[in-house]
């Protein structure tokens, strides 16, 4: 028996890897987030497939399913969001199934911020302009920062910032990196990427709070921050130059 922690990806159903899909069609039971995955995704479950949806289950409710299904010796798709390794909330489920002696695999999904990047046509990491993407948070009902990992210390970097569950921390936002970033920085608000209600508001770290708080978003949503969302004036990348060589491509060619 196995518990296999499967990345679904943003949200539509035909992101999801052949890996995870395959395993999602062969386990007997599956558990899913189902306030973040949509029930399409679990439809192809084997007939007979016990499907529960854990929105509303605490930890404790959770690992009882896996025991339950290591009692019976079935194995178990344990379906989150995004990619498991990014507020996945998949590290405390694994320290249970350790100490209950239970094994477990995890497969990879498309991570939110690259959905949100495909869809908007960017790349994050611009020649000249941006190549760090720092995934973080804000503090707010979740659990605090590390120390250092503030916005007023990451946001020196200049980097692009992809800023998870914070859509209700915007004015600290603004406040944290206008100084650092400029009123000006360019700013895009993810909301439910991959969904059919998909959308993306574009801004400033200036304006971004009002027109936000006018489309009545208020939760599922990533902040995009950085010069690069915008950069237009920036140099070709080295890797097709015509004088970049490589073990692939001579010189002389």
């Amino acid at each position: 028996m196995k518990v296999h922690f499967i990345g679904a990806g943003p949200g539509a159903a035909d992101l999801i890897t052949v890996r995870g899909l395959k395993l999602i069609q062969s386990s007997p039971v599956c558990l899913y987030a189902g306030s973040l995955v949509p029930a399409e995704m679990v439809a192809e479950v084997p007939d007979g497939a016990r499907v529960v949806d854990t929105s509303s289950l605490t930890l404790d409710e959770i690992v009882a399913e896996y025991e339950r299904a290591k009692a019976e010796g079935k194995d178990v798709a344990r379906v989150h969001s995004g990619d498991p390794s990014i507020y996945g909330a998949v590290a405390e489920q694994m320290r249970r199934l350790d100490a209950l002696g239970i094994d477990y695999d995890v497969t990879p999904g498309v991570p939110a911020f690259a959905a949100a990047a495909a869809a908007l046509k960017k790349e994050l990491t611009v020649p000249e302009v941006c190549q760090t993407i720092i995934l973080t948070r804000t503090s707010m009902k979740s659990s605090s920062m590390p120390e250092g990992e503030d916005l007023a210390t990451l946001g020196k970097s200049g980097a692009t910032l992809v800023i998870h569950l914070s859509i209700r921390n915007l004015a600290h936002i603004e406040t944290e990196l206008g100084p650092l970033y400029g009123a000006d920085c360019p700013v895009i608000v993810a909301y439910r990427v991959g969904w059919p209600d998909e959308q993306f508001i574009h801004g400033t770290l200036e304006d971004i709070a009002g027109k936000v708080k006018d489309s009545g978003l208020s939760r599922t949503a990533m902040i995009f921050v950085g010069r690069g969302l915008s950069a237009g004036a920036f140099r070709d990348s080295a890797l097709y130059h015509k004088d970049h060589t490589h073990s692939l491509r001579s010189k002389s060619r």
